[in-house]
């Protein structure tokens, strides 16, 4: 009999609870001496790998402004821009992951919200509700870009800024077995990618688990076009080589984007 179609949202609620019990690094939660630092205003936020977001891609003045953290629990940059003076909500759909940011919050006094929800569906928010989005690489959870892209553009106030990170595609031309295991690089995969179209359960099985999160690779038409598409002009653009991949000697396994709605400027 066939497989039931996955549901990427539950699937991969669970799957990054179960990251989060197993210590992924982007679930550890950051220390009091980082928490000290931003309120003291020495703060810097990742969007890709281990490389600090260019410090002119934020508002001249972080403190009081209202900041969405968008899939971007774990504890990490949420309570650094909540110790730096702003106004956050961090939004996941994985409750662990959320737990973690609470947990930082609670420890160190901090004024933040936690949202727990699919990123595509931003409804608990009204219109023009930020002034800043951070989104750090997590879109390649997500089936399609689109309408994480237009709820983005709704939820942001005029002039409002959007900072994302994302896999650059190229990564998944490869054999992950070989990749991983030996550090070579064996290109196998036609793009666009997806753990559910392009392996077998079997092989997911053997590589990850079955309960492992699903990724997919998205062109960068979805990434760049989108974020064109819903109403954003990209102002700014860094790539970083992937920390973790023998990728990194090749070919940079990270981009990142600063977009901004149009209107009135910060």
């Amino acid at each position: 009999m066939s497989q039931p179609p996955l549901d990427p949202v539950a699937h991969n609620r669970l799957a990054w609870d179960r990251e989060v019990e197993e210590g992924n690094e982007w679930s550890r939660p950051v220390g009091p001496e980082v928490i000290a630092k931003a309120r003291a205003g020495q703060w810097s936020i990742v969007l890709i790998g281990y490389e600090p977001v260019d410090p002119a891609w934020f508002p001249p003045q972080i403190a009081g402004r209202d900041v969405l953290c968008l899939a971007s629990g774990g504890g990490q940059q949420g309570p650094v821009l909540a110790a730096a003076g702003a106004r956050v909500t961090v939004f996941d759909n994985s409750p662990r992951q959320l737990a973690q940011d609470e947990m930082v919050a609670a420890r160190e006094g901090l004024d933040l919200r936690t949202v727990l929800g699919d990123a595509r569906d931003l409804s608990p928010f009204p219109d023009a509700s930020f002034d800043l989005v951070v989104h750090p690489v997590s879109n390649l959870f997500i089936p399609e870009l689109a309408p994480v892209w237009r709820e983005c553009h709704r939820v942001l106030r005029p002039g409002g800024t959007l900072l994302s990170g994302f896999l650059n595609p190229d990564v998944y031309l490869f054999d992950a077995e070989s990749l991983e295991a030996r550090g070579e690089l064996v290109v196998r995969h036609r793009l666009p990618y997806s753990d559910l179209s392009h392996l077998e359960p079997a092989e997911r099985e053997r590589l990850w688990g079955l309960d492992a999160p699903v990724e997919y690779s998205h062109t960068l038409t979805e990434q760049l076009g989108g974020q064109i598409a819903a109403g954003f002009a990209i102002t700014g653009f860094a790539e970083a080589p992937h920390h973790s991949e023998a990728t990194a000697g090749w070919l940079s396994g990270y981009f990142s984007t600063k977009a901004v709605k149009a209107g009135a400027g910060h």
